[in-house]
């Protein structure tokens, strides 16, 4: 095994810091006594009562999530049946046009797709809200989903495909008993991108949100303009948290899987 060298070193300490001290600062002062977020007064845990008790964020967490859940999900089943048809069907008429609006939002600037989007439901009159949140958030992430199962469609062994459907497997129970379960953990990789994207956007929601569905992040930026109050630090904690515990619960599972199908494979092999 080579060793790692000393540029190599400071340049992965170097890169780990820029990403991760400003995240450690505002956990830190997020624990601050003082409603100043720079200057620390001692160590107490009233923000994460005060917002507990904010009933503005909490429901904008809310709509959050569930447009996060919803979005992510419809964009996962779309995303891997466009991914199956681009790799398994071979050429057809109109496959460069279908691959290019699969991709095209990946390149897109949100600030277009957002305006986009708004013109279209105000076209066909339909009032902005949590589904057209979902909508808008469906249409951007499904295309991330699609690359993720794609790439791992594009290795996976089709023989394996074959000897089910030797067995006398039909196309539609080969595709659950024995591809489903192999590209899972590209489905689930998948799932949680367009799921942390949707949790993120702004410019996106900003645009097709209404005044009954407000998402966290514009509810953020919002009162982030007229200064960072603690209870942001303390909001910003929480959620730094929920996705460093769904990253390491899919990694945990996706090893898990990808152990459990070399086995599977060493088991098949033997007999």
């Amino acid at each position: 095994m080579n060793r790692m060298s000393w540029f190599n070193a400071v340049s992965l300490t170097l890169g780990f810091a820029f990403l991760y001290i400003p995240m450690v600062i505002l956990i830190i002062f997020s624990f601050n006594e003082s409603k100043l977020v720079t200057v620390w007064a001692g160590f107490s845990t009233k923000w994460y009562g005060e917002l507990m008790q904010n009933e503005a964020f909490l429901n904008a967490a809310w709509v959050t999530i569930k447009v996060a859940v919803f979005s992510s999900t419809i964009a996962t089943v779309l995303g891997t049946i466009a991914a199956y048809v681009m790799v398994r069907g071979g050429r057809f008429m109109g496959r460069t046009l279908f691959s290019g609006m699969i991709y095209a939002p990946l390149v897109m600037p949100e600030v277009i797709t957002g305006l986009s989007l708004l013109l279209l439901f105000i076209g066909i009159g339909l009032d902005r809200g949590v589904l057209t949140i979902v909508l808008a958030h469906t249409t951007f992430s499904m295309c991330y989903v699609s690359v993720v199962v794609s790439s791992r469609l594009v290795t996976f062994d089709r023989s394996l495909e074959e000897a089910a459907l030797d067995l006398g497997c039909s196309p539609a129970e080969a595709f659950r008993l024995v591809t489903l379960p192999i590209i899972a953990p590209a489905v689930i990789s998948g799932w949680l991108l367009a799921f942390t994207l949707s949790l993120d956007d702004l410019v996106i929601a900003s645009f097709t949100s209404g005044p009954s569905a407000t998402t966290l992040p514009i509810k953020i930026f919002s009162a982030v303009r007229l200064g960072v109050s603690p209870e942001i630090n303390a909001l910003s904690t929480i959620m730094i948290s929920i996705v460093t515990v769904g990253v390491i619960t899919a990694s945990l599972v996706t090893k898990h899987q990808m152990t459990r199908q070399k086995r599977e494979e060493q088991a098949a092999e033997r007999t």
